[in-house]
């Protein structure tokens, strides 16, 4: 790789002014100045600008708590994307993993691994999501049970059995003013599921009479949302996080 691309890349600078950079002899690989920006570089090459070693890394990965009325995209031209909470990305081909509607908050996963993001949305993979789910009317039994067996949301196939946990107010941990905090006439359940169907978790809790009204996703696979994480917050996946994802 051209040394001026390995430095853009990094996002040291624009081709152009890495290109000065590198002719103002700012730039060393192996202890010794740049030849120029032609030079060739691998990721086995120590790069230093300005006395700091810049390190090259292939792919990257952020855990970003999504907040409400941001859309899981890479461009938008109405809305604000979730890109664009993403300030520090030494990466311009970025993409969020799946998507979660503009009305959904909680873990989605921001990257420019194409292998990992096809591993974890392939149907066939059938990645667990679990989500928070705060749904109208007390949900019963008989609901659970259908939920849990599969049902059928008008698709052409009925959905795979999820898993549903029942939470009560107590068990939440939550102050009244939180938008998860049940009211009298409400449900919260945790609800987990291996597809990725079109607002399918809206439509599951809809067809069993008990539309959404707060939905925040709290994992995926084995990647769990970091409590510490505030709304449009975001972090770098710990080397621990990513093998465990990209483990088959």
């Amino acid at each position: 790789m051209r040394l001026d691309k390995y430095l853009a890349q990094m996002s040291m600078g624009t081709r152009s002014e890495v290109k000065k950079f590198i002719k103002s002899g700012r730039v060393f690989v192996n202890g010794a100045p740049a030849s120029g920006p032609e030079q060739k570089v691998t990721e086995e090459d120590d790069v230093e600008l300005d006395g700091e070693k810049v390190s090259y890394e292939r792919y990257v990965y952020y855990m970003l708590n999504k907040p409400q009325g941001v859309v899981s995209a890479t461009k938008d031209n109405t809305c604000r994307t979730v890109l664009s909470l993403i300030t520090d990305g030494t990466k311009k081909d970025l993409f969020p993993v799946g998507r979660l509607d503009k009305d959904t908050e909680g873990l989605l996963l921001i990257t420019n691994d194409g292998v990992l993001s096809h591993d974890l949305l392939a149907p066939g993979k059938h990645v667990w999501k679990t989500y928070f789910v705060r749904v109208q009317g007390i949900l019963e039994d008989k609901d659970i049970e259908r939920l849990e067996n599969g049902m059928d949301i008008g698709d052409d196939r009925m959905t795979l059995p999820a898993k549903v946990k029942r939470l009560d107010a107590v068990s939440l941990s939550l102050s009244a003013d939180d938008p998860g905090y049940p009211g009298d006439t409400e449900s919260c359940l945790e609800l987990s599921i291996r597809e990725g169907r079109f607002h399918q978790v809206k439509r599951m809790l809809a067809g069993v009479g008990h539309p959404v009204l707060y939905l925040k996703r709290l994992s995926m696979g084995s990647l769990r949302l970091d409590e510490a994480l505030k709304q449009g917050e975001y972090r770098r996946l710990t080397p621990e996080e990513i093998a465990a994802l990209q483990k088959k």
